[in-house]
């Protein structure tokens, strides 16, 4: 529970991150815990934020119902859905609820998910007073929407949208921003710019049930483990939420600019899909069970290699397969706690990284042996892969910007030739499944050359580990990924020597950074969740499980109070930062929950 004193409105606070989302694939947007969405983008995930109130210290971009000498408040989910309810208390013994959600459910054949936010709010005791506060922007802060109304809604036009908020809420006290006494429940749907044929209370009452029934039918399909249940379905639900629905890209997150950690410029835009990410993801949705999610994102993820010049891969794509993604940076808005800059696009996409050679043909790899799913791989799709193997065999000696994308230098980074290694091992894997004899012995003998020279180059005998890059000697939390994909076995004194090595330099307390050594804004600050779950993983496939259990039991404990988890962790007090929801950081929950639990067959 939230509590605020009598002189606290709740309304120029410093922004949080113990926010909800909501969404549907084709919106998203973030609710404080005083019911405020501060964060939205329309009409898709990297579209202009109406909603910037998150990175604005300016009292505007927000859509607030706020209660009249509010005391506090508390949040939570509606049963395995990502339908959203905070309840606001005031002085006086009144108390409200706020349902909030992204309409989203089949109809007609077809997943209907429109450009839509709809808000209920209830009365739950007493008498209480609200006041509604709309107070949209656009072109990134710089203006307001032009307003028009009518008798039952206001239009919002900007120079790319037409937006309408309909209710049965008296326009007149939404333009003023008068309070007023709420009677029953109240209905705002803001959305399209269309008329609606039944009134908002109807429309909403229907979406709810049937989103609230399409939410819970999802979960039911689901593969969960049998301990920690509700902490993988709810990193489940907000990795479909992080699905761009049209496509079925997956973003690293849905905000830009939060930063890594106070005032520092490390803040970047993850509204956009890595493909790094894809094995991770892939195998996340292949666990849960989540094939459509998982075929979905292997089609677009394919669908940029078709779209690839001779297969010349970019780090990063929009969320629709655009390939430019321009970086600037925004000067109307003040940032997340007044942490400039914002920034617009993302300027890794022109970078050089050899590891998502090996990405793409490892989240690929899935289709040729994954007989649940309708189009299974074939010769012709090995044919259009191993152009990715022969650049990956091209490269793997190759100077990159590498995973942890370095803007100030380049050096041949063992994940990124571990990576190469994945692309050709996995090629040889996938020829032998179609029968392709002479080929898996190619792409054999590629991997076993690749092996042999990272064992050499990107061993330190002195650390006793691998290293970061080839004859370095820094230690960064990538190579526990060694075993993951299958380079070294979790016995191998190679792999322990790492393991011990990478605890020892990275580890802070009960959490991993993804690196000590200096880049191009100075040494870290903060650890990485992402890093902390591999770490975890690590240790449980080296036989201490009992340690994996305990930091695993300590990042859920770090979540915010809705399950959610950012980008970044303070070792010191625990804050979340980095931008949010993080998909990396809840896969990593899914991931090791499902590698650490209990199975069923033996609790039942």
């Amino acid at each position: 529970m939230a509590s605020y004193t009598d002189d606290d409105t709740g309304y120029g606070v410093t922004s949080s991150l113990n926010i909800g989302l909501i969404g549907n694939g084709q919106v998203a947007a973030l609710v404080d815990e005083r019911a405020r969405i501060v964060w939205g983008c329309f009409p898709g995930f990297a579209g202009d934020p109406l909603f910037s109130r998150l990175i604005d210290e300016t009292d505007r971009g927000y859509y607030a119902v706020e209660l009249e000498d509010c005391v506090s408040s508390t949040q939570c989910y509606l049963h395995n859905t990502a339908i959203l309810q905070t309840r606001l208390q005031d002085a006086h013994g009144g108390q409200v609820s706020v349902i909030d959600f992204a309409p989203g459910f089949e109809q007609y054949d077809r997943n209907y998910r429109p450009i839509a936010l709809v808000r209920q709010v209830s009365v739950e005791a007493g008498s209480p007073r609200v006041r509604i506060r709309l107070r949209p922007v656009c072109n990134w802060g710089s203006e307001q929407p032009r307003m028009t109304r009518g008798s039952h809604h206001i239009r919002y036009l900007t120079d790319e949208q037409s937006l309408r908020l309909t209710t049965d809420i008296p326009v007149s006290r939404i333009l003023e921003e008068r309070a007023f006494g709420l009677v029953g429940t109240q209905t705002l749907i803001f959305g399209p710019d269309e008329s609606l044929t039944e009134s908002p209370a109807t429309l909403a009452r229907s979406f709810l049930e049937r989103t609230r029934d399409s939410w819970r039918q999802w979960v039911r399909s689901l593969s969960i483990p049998y301990d920690w249940q509700q902490a993988v379905i709810r990193a489940a639900i907000t990795l479909k939420l992080s699905s761009y629905a049209e496509t079925g890209a997956v973003v690293a997150a849905l905000t830009t600019s939060i930063p890594e950690a106070a005032g520092t410029e490390r803040n970047w835009d993850y509204r956009h899909c890595w493909l790094r990410d894809a094995y991770f993801v892939v195998r996340a949705l292949n666990r849960l069970g989540a094939t459509r999610s998982m075929e979905d994102y292997i089609r677009f993820i394919l669908d940029c290699v078709a779209d690839s010049d001779d297969g010349q891969l970019q780090p990063v794509y929009g969320v629709t397969g655009e390939s430019r993604l321009d970086e600037w940076h925004v000067t109307h808005l003040t940032g997340y706690r007044n942490t400039a800059p914002v920034r617009v696009g993302n300027d890794a996409y022109r970078q050089i990284q050899h590891d998502v050679y090996g990405s793409v043909i490892l989240a690929a790899t899935q289709i040729f042996f994954d007989r649940r799913l309708p189009r299974p791989g074939d010769v012709s799709l090995f044919r259009q892969l191993e152009p990715l193997g022969e650049k990956a065999y091209a490269n793997y000696l190759t100077p990159d910007a590498g995973i942890w994308e370095y803007r100030g230098r380049t050096r041949v980074h063992t994940h990124s030739a571990l990576l190469c290694w994945v692309a050709c091992d996995r090629l040889a894997r996938i020829a032998a499944e179609l029968q392709l004899e002479a080929d898996a012995e190619r792409w054999r003998d590629a991997a076993r050359e690749i092996h042999d020279v990272i064992c050499r180059r990107g061993w330190n005998e002195e650390q006793n580990s691998f290293v970061e890059s080839f004859e370095g000697r820094d230690i960064d939390a990538s190579l526990l990924l060694m075993n993951e994909l299958g380079f070294l076995p979790p016995d191998d004194p190679r792999f322990l020597g790492t393991v011990e090595a990478v605890g020892r330099v990275l580890r802070r307390g009960d959490y991993l950074f993804r690196y000590a050594a200096q880049d191009d804004f100075g040494e870290p600050e903060n650890a990485f969740n992402i890093c902390t779950f591999w770490y975890i993983e690590a240790l449980a496939a080296t036989g201490q499980r009992a340690e994996a259990n305990r930091l695993f039991e300590n990042m859920l404990a770090n979540r915010n109070a809705l399950g959610l988890l950012s980008e970044d962790i303070d070792p010191d007090t625990g804050e979340l930062w980095g931008n949010f929801p993080q998909t990396y950081s809840m896969v990593g929950i899914i991931n090791a929950a499902l590698r650490l639990s209990r199975s069923w067959e033996e609790m039942l």
